[in-house]
């Protein structure tokens, strides 16, 4: 019974994985809505605009009513982000930023000294971390060969947020192979968003959130380098929600969650320019600057943790050998720097955007975003694009 549940569910999180990457290029964005943003986005306006990068969710949906714990309702699941893609086993230049600690993200000790992630980013459920966790060290046995240091270990990057108010997290519904199916489903193009993977149960400014992605592409004189940025959102009080600089909390502050900020969020950074482990610590720094455009403080609840990695410099963690490097002169970055800010402040409206209105354990409902009032309160100021 308990295998064959196993397999259902894994089954069915194929099928919605799918049928979410056939509609992800055509469900509106934030942009479609008339959002105004600055920089240019790449051509999918997201972190697989970096080539290399994919990324891949399993997102796990059943049950409704009250909350009996183990049986749901589930409202969670898993995202992966491959920096070189599912079949590499080379690492990348990292560096990790956390803006307020109240949160996980295994594996940064290493990122930390070494400058090197070497594996996949993972992101799911506060009390999922740990089967994550270990699913990618058996995943890399299964799928790869030894890291090119010649060992077979693993120290996982795995992040969290809670989804505690729509999701029986007690419940522990996540398991290795609903890990397993978002890192073999990831791909490059376009990224589902919203109500998938980790971000599932998520609640952003009390309105629904989950999984928003975004890109910028650095003009000529600036190296035509691109920045991709993917969030998982949970943070946030409505009355403190800005877009596009205008108050669209206070503009819209009917069906509120619960009135706190007591949640978090995780932001993984993507570049293609060719940076060092100390470099990328200021890129990930950046981040916070493109959360206080969307009115977050960072709330004592919170926990809002960025990595950041670079896929230039391949092959550099290699153990022979002098090693040849690129890299940008500190008074280069100031695009890069900007580009991060400005994919941050739009992933997160993405998400809210994409996310749907959702009910979970014991009928906490969590709205979402309305496209429509949206659209009305960014006439009001003036800022409606289109």
């Amino acid at each position: 019974m308990f295998e064959h549940r196993i397999r259902s569910v894994v089954f069915s999180a194929f099928i919605l994985t799918f049928t979410l990457a056939v509609s992800a290029q055509t469900k509106p964005r934030a942009r479609d809505l008339g959002v105004p943003f600055d920089g240019a986005p790449g051509p999918n306006n997201a972190i697989t605009d970096v080539g290399g990068v994919e990324v891949g969710h399993t997102t796990l949906i059943s049950g409704e009513g009250k909350l009996v714990v183990g049986k749901g309702p589930v409202r969670t699941g898993v995202t992966a982000i491959h920096p070189r893609g599912k079949t590499s086993n080379d690492a990348v230049f990292a560096a990790w930023f956390t803006l307020n600690g109240n949160g996980e993200m295994t594996g940064t000790t290493w990122v930390e000294d070494s400058g090197f992630l070497n594996g996949p980013v993972m992101i799911t459920n506060t009390h999922s971390v740990g089967v994550v966790r270990d699913a990618v060290i058996a995943w890399k046995v299964k799928h790869g060969t030894p890291d090119m240091e010649g060992y077979w270990w693993s120290l996982p990057v795995v992040a969290e947020t809670w989804d505690g108010w729509l999701n029986d997290i007690n419940g522990f519904h996540v398991h290795a192979d609903d890990a397993f199916r978002a890192l073999d489903v990831a791909h490059s193009g376009p990224v589902e968003e919203g109500n998938v993977g980790g971000g599932t149960g998520m609640v952003c400014n009390e309105f629904k959130g989950g999984i928003g992605t975004s890109s910028r592409v650095l003009d000529a004189k600036a190296g035509g380098y691109t920045v991709g940025v993917l969030v998982q959102c949970n943070y946030g009080r409505r009355d403190q929600l800005r877009i596009a600089g205008v108050p669209v909390g206070k503009e819209i502050p009917e069906h509120p969650a619960y009135g706190n900020d007591t949640g978090s969020i995780i932001v993984v950074v993507a570049t293609d320019a060719p940076l060092i482990p100390t470099q990328l610590k200021r890129v990930a720094r950046r981040v916070s600057l493109g959360l206080g455009r969307d009115g977050s403080y960072s709330g004592d609840g919170s926990g809002d943790i960025f990595i950041a990695f670079s896929t230039a410099n391949a092959g550099a963690v290699g153990t022979k050998g002098l090693h040849q490097l690129t890299m940008l002169p500190n008074d280069s970055l100031d695009p890069i720097f900007l580009a991060t800010v400005q994919a941050t402040e739009e992933a997160i409206v993405n998400a809210m955007v994409a996310a749907e209105t959702m009910k979970g354990i014991d009928n906490h409902e969590v709205i979402a975003l309305p496209h429509d009032r949206l659209r009305d309160v960014l006439k009001k100021y003036n800022r409606l694009a289109k």
